[in-house]
């Protein structure tokens, strides 16, 4: 019997199947086919794949087929993304823009729809609560100004995560977990499932993982971090990212415009017009800058070789 499904979790050569039936969701435990290997294709968590049922008592399988692919992450490992949900909070802990702009650059580089999700907006005036919401309003598919305590928002965001695979990321302490028992009250008991067949002795290290959370409705949520490199790319590349130069493209006065330090550069113009928001800009400059300095390193390091 073949059956289609979703790569929820990969662990020690084993990929673990969700198949969506007319009984809900089954679990199915599979080996990849040596194929892949040859073709140099690896099966990754969020793949739609195609499996040949060696077991049904047991909920055993083999992986035959990688479905095509809408897109790959590397950082984290999955593949099919529809959208990142990026949540922060605006205030305890004070919010890192610069980490939230290189995570956006990110997802840009990727074209991957972003919803940002400024939680605590409790705790916090409505001045700053206005100010973090215009930073972010030109540069994201949405952005939300919620509060998992007074469950603010909380519909908002379940409404625009149904029927997707959403990355879920931002770093510790923003009120993450609060917001997805909000969301998905009943999360816990079908990660349960997913989690009590994959705890199998061996099988307990942390790896990717999508969780199931609704129907055709997947959740991959990253562990909190509090830093993040951007992608290895050239310098000139990065302002395509930053999506308010965009319209400013072609307007500058020297053809190849960094829009750091020339003179008629448009994007600096609106700047001081106040059409783009300084702390976006000086975020942009600083990643500039970081990607000078690598392809400096790069080139000092292929002149010593």
């Amino acid at each position: 019997m073949d059956l289609k499904g979703k790569i929820v979790k990969g662990i020690a050569g084993f990929y673990y199947v969700n198949c969506e039936t007319a009984e809900g969701g089954i679990l199915y435990e599979c080996k990849a086919k040596g194929g892949f290997r040859w073709d140099k294709v690896k099966p990754l968590v969020g793949d739609n794949v195609r499996i040949s049922v060696t077991s049904e008592e047991k909920r055993l399988g083999n992986v035959q087929d990688i479905l095509p692919r809408t897109n790959c992450l590397v950082r984290p490992a999955v593949a099919n993304v529809d959208q990142a949900a990026l949540l922060f909070a605006m205030a305890d802990p004070v919010p890192n823009l610069n980490l939230l702009d290189r995570f956006l650059v990110m997802m840009e580089k990727q074209q991957i729809d972003t919803i940002i999700c400024f939680n605590k907006s409790d705790i916090v005036s409505s001045e700053e609560e206005e100010r973090l919401v215009s930073i972010y309003g030109k540069c994201a598919n949405r952005v939300l100004s919620v509060s998992s305590k007074e469950n603010i928002g909380i519909d908002e965001i379940r409404d625009l995560l149904k029927g997707k695979t959403t990355v879920l990321a931002g770093p510790s302490g923003v009120g993450k977990s609060s917001i997805l028992n909000q969301i998905f009250p009943d999360a816990a008991s079908r990660t349960g499932e997913i989690s009590e067949k994959i705890r199998r002795g061996k099988h307990t290290t942390r790896h990717s993982e999508l969780f199931c959370v609704g129907e055709n409705t997947y959740l991959f949520d990253t562990p909190g971090f509090s830093s993040l490199r951007v992608p290895d790319m050239e310098k000139e590349e990065l302002s395509r990212y930053f999506t308010e130069f965009i319209p400013y493209e072609g307007q500058c006065r020297f053809a190849g415009c960094t829009h750091t330090h020339e003179p008629g550069c448009r994007v600096k113009e609106a700047l001081e017009a106040g059409e783009i928001n300084a702390v976006r800009y000086e975020n942009y400059v600083q990643i500039f800058d970081e990607l000078k300095e690598w392809e400096k390193q790069r080139y000092n390091e292929r002149k010593g070789d």
